[in-house]
Order: structure tokens, then C-alpha cells, then sequence
């Protein structure tokens, strides 16, 4: 599959579209602001020095200190491309020819480069893509490598201080027992003293998903996250709300995925049902949220807002559950349409004790959830 492009030489603006789509290919993360940026800096350095067009696409685009040397890599690539074509006007463009690598190989062995017209022929994985696309429109194979995306997060809240002491190198409190055993191995003096401080713990991490009808196109994609999480670490509960609450951290602890979510399906007896969203948290926070397993707690809550419920006992219980939680952050697949506004009665009802409210439509946006989950500044 190839998409073309064409790129005037010795022009800023056309080689900084066609080298980010390149670089987004590579799994680099490229904004369209940084394009916007890049644009505006080889504007005023040119791009007739590899140096200086070296230096203005690094500063603008490179996001992350480990992305360096895929940058360089495909920087190489593209300069050296460009400079075996033999010169041209500058008003005749540049054929560019952008490959997308589906991995197979292809069946015909047929070069997309194939022509009379000078052409530059790069590939990338269509991963960029799939982290991008919305889950409501992922087909099984999809799910099933988005699932092996979703497992390279890492969800780790902000640790919190533990009861328990450790050995301290600065001065805490005096740690009396290793005070006296290296006083004994120097003929009972104390030549060094020891001390102690508490240590540190990470935050349990508790994930409410809803799997009622309104949601059933993302459920089965956000089911894979909480798989990911749960079986990524040891601190996480899991539990599914619809028309009844079910816990399923057990069923999600193994690492196989589809045995699962086979496990899971089984237990869940209320999927693509209704939605009693303030009654399910009502039994979460009398049964186990509010007797210890939220308390000082990550709570996320993933569901679009739809309940057939009462507004005010969903209220009442979004309340009780932030007296004990550390926070609790709502992932809302709808969030992303444009011109959204939280006019649902559940969502309306809930927001006011929410501390985070993000996107939760595709593999990009669970990274940033991801990333909001483990700040350090909440």
C-alpha cells in the first residue's frame, strides 16, 4: 500500500511534511505544532546546510532523549535520498513516494518506486496508525496487537510513604540495632551510626470498567487494557459495572490474554446490558472501596457517562469514594468528538469529584492516560 507526496527541492516546508510523516512512522511522537515549528525554524536557517537542517529538525521535533537515535537513522536516510537525485529547477517538485509496511512483504514483490519520474521511496510500520485509529473501528487482529501495545505501558501510580523503616543515608531516625552490631566489629565502639526512614510504596491502582450496552464498542478494546494492567503489575484490582458490580482481578492475573478474557466473559454476566452506574459504585464502596481497598487509592473509572440510574445516587457515591481515594481520574471514549460536552445526567453527576477527566478512544490515548496515572504532582 503507498501514499504519494511531492515535496518542491531545497524547500522548507515540503521536506518538513514528508520527514514527519516519516519520523511518525518510525513510532516518534510528531505533533502537528512541532511540524509548525520545524517549518518556522528552516525558514530561517534554509535547508541548503545538513548541519543546520540537522540541528532545526532535532530541536523541533525530537520530543524524547531515546528517540535520538531513530531520528538520526531516519535523518540519514532522507538527506542521503534526497542528494542522489540530480538537480532540478526549483519550481519542478520532488516525487515522493511514502510505503506503508503492513510487514508482509507484499505478494508481487512489486517496488512502489517503479517509474520514470525521480522518486524516494520510504517505509514505516503502520503502527503509528493503529495507536491512532479509534477502537470502536479495530477489527479482531487489530484488537489483538493492540493488546501487545497496551502491554509495554507502564502503570505505576505516585508512591506514597509506608509505615515500614528502612536503612537511611542521611539523618532520620537513630537505627539502634545496626548501631550496635557495626560497634561490636570495631571492639564495641561506635565508630559509624545508622539511621532510618520510612520507605516507600507504590499506590494500589483500582479499574472500574463499564461494559454496558453504550459502551460495548470500546469495552472489548478497554478490557484489554485492564488485562495489560493487572497482569503488568502487582498492586491493581479490576472490576466490571453494568447492571451489577463483578470483580475480576483474578480472572485478569494471568498472563495469557485471550484465556483472560475467557475467564472474564464467564463472569460477567451483564455485558452490553444496562447501566446502573450509581448503584454498582454503591456496592464498590460499601463492599470494598471504602472498607480499605480505595483508600489512599488510584481509582479509574472507565465509561462513557450513560446511567439509567439516579443522578443524585451517583453523586452521593463519586462523593464518598474521594474521601478516600488518593484520586480518581474518569476515561471517556466520547471525549474525543468534537463539540463534546459532559450533558449526560451520569457524567454531569459525577464530574464534580473527578480529578482528571481524559480520552480513552485509542492506544495514543491510553498512553497519556498511562502518563496521568503515574504524575508525580497530584
Amino acid at each position: 500500500m503507498a501514499e504519494a507526496a511531492t515535496a518542491p527541492r531545497g524547500t522548507a516546508d515540503g521536506l518538513v511534511v514528508a520527514f514527519a510523516r516519516v519520523l511518525r512512522g518510525a513510532g516518534l511522537d510528531v505533533p502537528l505544532d512541532a511540524v509548525l515549528a520545524c517549518n518556522a525554524a528552516l525558514g530561517l536557517t534554509g535547508v541548503a546546510d545538513r548541519a543546520a537542517t540537522y540541528w532545526a529538525m532535532h530541536a523541533t521535533l525530537v520530543r524524547r532523549h531515546e528517540d535520538t537515535p531513530t531520528f538520526d537513522r531516519a535523518f540519514a536516510a532522507f538527506w542521503d535520498a534526497r542528494d542522489a537525485e540530480p538537480p532540478a529547477p526549483a519550481e519542478e517538485p520532488l516525487a515522493v513516494t511514502l510505503a506503508l509496511d503492513e510487514g508482509d512483504g507484499g505478494e508481487d514483490g512489486a517496488d512502489p518506486a517503479d517509474g520514470r519520474e525521480p522518486t524516494l521511496s520510504l517505509r514505516f510500520s503502520a503502527v503509528e496508525q493503529l495507536r491512532t485509529k479509534d477502537f470502536a473501528r479495530y477489527d479482531a487482529h487489530e484488537l489483538r496487537e493492540a493488546q501487545r501495545m497496551m502491554r509495554r505501558l507502564r502503570l505505576a501510580g505516585a508512591p506514597r510513604r509506608s509505615m515500614r523503616l528502612v536503612p537511611a543515608r542521611r539523618r532520620g531516625r537513630h537505627d539502634l540495632r545496626r548501631t550496635v552490631r557495626a560497634a561490636l566489629r570495631h571492639g564495641g565502639e561506635p565508630v559509624r551510626r545508622h539511621w532510618r526512614e520510612p520507605g516507600e510504596r507504590l499506590r494500589r491502582l483500582v479499574l472500574v470498567l463499564d461494559v454496558s450496552g453504550s459502551m460495548e464498542p470500546y469495552a472489548r478494546a478497554l478490557l484489554r487494557f485492564v488485562h495489560a494492567a493487572v497482569s503488568g503489575r502487582q498492586k491493581v484490582e479490576a472490576f466490571t459495572l453494568g447492571t451489577r458490580l463483578t470483580r475480576i482481578t483474578h480472572e485478569m492475573a494471568t498472563r495469557d490474554p485471550d484465556r483472560a478474557l475467557d475467564r472474564t466473559a464467564g463472569q460477567v454476566r451483564d455485558w452490553s446490558g444496562g447501566t446502573r452506574l450509581g448503584e454498582c459504585l454503591r456496592r464498590f464502596n460499601d463492599e470494598w472501596g471504602v472498607r480499605g481497598m480505595a483508600r489512599g487509592a488510584i481509582v479509574v473509572v472507565l465509561s462513557d457517562g450513560w446511567d439509567r440510574g439516579e443522578p443524585g445516587l451517583l453523586a452521593d457515591q463519586m462523593r464518598r469514594l474521594s474521601r478516600v481515594a488518593h484520586r480518581i481520574v474518569w476515561v471517556n471514549p466520547l471525549k474525543v468528538t468534537p463539540g463534546y460536552a459532559p450533558l449526560a445526567r451520569g457524567m454531569a453527576a459525577a464530574l464534580p469529584w473527578v480529578d482528571d477527566f481524559v480520552e480513552g478512544h485509542s492506544v495514543e490515548a491510553m498512553e497519556r492516560l498511562a502518563a496521568v496515572i503515574s504524575r508525580t504532582d497530584a
